[in-house]
């Protein structure tokens, strides 16, 4: 038996990995899974694991207020550090770009244990757009030793950083076997609790995530009077912006978009009240990743509040575009779609992320991999 460490700290990572983590667990003669969160995001990844009916072995207690990302990094390998050196552990497996992959990663490179890299080759190759997930991942790419990467497009980005095409394994994306484990009486839960707050969800509702580190200071400014212009606009049309707990985002948008009728704002969402809302959505505005991956399961518009992207399959195959924090492009592309009804709207293009039978074919690879060692 494999004793396996998933390491993550955000509910995107939690989301991506849970179905990995269920998967492995149902072969427990070969895997004894061991859960580590950093509690990068404490409350959100708590929250979501346990939607998953998961818990963690270990809990990291990382984050403190203000703290810089020199700190935060600290603190996480100090306390990984603990963990390795009183467990043993065969293989790590981690998800993404953040402070929490990287951190796992080289927690694992110094033990000389293997990396295994869930969502592995996405570049934006501008080291400040996503700021500072795409130095994270590219570093995550030197130690790890198999590469699950979602698409071809990821895989040709590690064959040019020249990864060993052996270590390299084309699966889809995780996230969209997350969708697929909502059950009906999940979604009816969601339904309810939209009545409950009073927020009517029809075919005229425009979902809103912004909270990404480079989008701070001005940019998030320019987000939210974009966002105050479309409100006032379209007056028929229901805004709902989970706010991101960061003071930064926090305490602007509550401000200034508080007081309107037709914006909701609401406190972070579990996972399956986002979901539920994504699959309602007319437009998505937002700077998140996960999002971009699975609204096209949806057939709903996504317009990317950001100036690059890693996920440039969704760009190509028309189910997303770029706006960045530019209120008059922000306005102009919003306003295509509000104008026409939801059913103009709706996307012709199949999900380019995946099938939903990733962590199938991650088990498959992982087995293979210790049976060759």
């Amino acid at each position: 038996m494999k004793n396996i460490a998933f390491i993550f700290g955000t509910r995107p990572e939690i989301i991506k990995l849970a179905p990995v983590i269920l998967e492995l667990r149902k072969y427990s003669d070969n895997y004894n899974v061991i859960i580590i969160n950093t509690e990068q995001q404490k409350e959100l990844s708590n929250q979501t694991l346990s939607y998953f009916g998961l818990k963690a072995d270990y809990n990291l207690d990382c984050m403190r207020e203000n703290q810089s990302l020199c700190s935060v990094q600290a603190r996480i390998l100090n306390s990984l550090e603990k963990v390795f050196s009183e467990k043993k552990i065969d293989a790590t497996i981690v998800q993404g770009d953040t402070i929490t992959v990287l951190s796992g990663a080289l927690t694992s490179f110094y033990h000389k244990i293997p990396v295994f890299h869930v969502e592995a080759g996405l570049r934006s190759y501008n080291m400040f757009e996503p700021f500072p997930e795409e130095i994270m991942r590219q570093m995550t790419s030197r130690v790890a030793d198999l590469h699950f990467a979602p698409t071809k497009q990821n895989e040709e980005a590690l064959l040019k950083e020249n990864v060993d095409k052996d270590k390299i394994h084309i699966v889809g994306n995780t996230v969209i076997d997350a969708l697929f484990c909502l059950s009906d009486e999940v979604m009816n839960k969601a339904e309810q609790f939209f009545r409950e707050k009073d927020i009517e969800i029809n075919d005229k509702l425009v979902l809103i995530t912004a909270h990404r580190r480079e989008n701070h200071g001005e940019r998030i400014d320019r987000i939210i009077e974009a966002i105050l212009y479309l409100a006032n606009k379209f007056s028929d049309h229901t805004f709902i912006l989970p706010v991101h707990p960061n003071p930064n985002v926090h305490d602007k948008i509550h401000n200034r978009l508080g007081g309107l009728k037709n914006i909701k704002l609401l406190p972070p969402l579990d996972y399956p009240y986002l979901v539920y809302l994504m699959k309602k959505a007319k437009l998505i505005l937002t700077d998140s990743g996960g999002i971009q991956e699975e609204a096209p399961s949806f057939a709903c518009p996504v317009l990317v509040m950001r100036y690059e992207t890693e996920r440039k399959e969704g760009i190509e195959a028309g189910v997303s575009k770029l706006v960045g924090a530019d209120y008059d492009k922000i306005l102009k592309e919003s306003e295509k779609i509000l104008s026409l009804s939801k059913e103009e709207t709706r996307l012709k293009a199949q999900n380019p992320y995946g099938d939903g039978q990733t962590s199938r074919k991650i088990e498959s690879i992982i087995r293979k991999y210790f049976t060759e060692k």
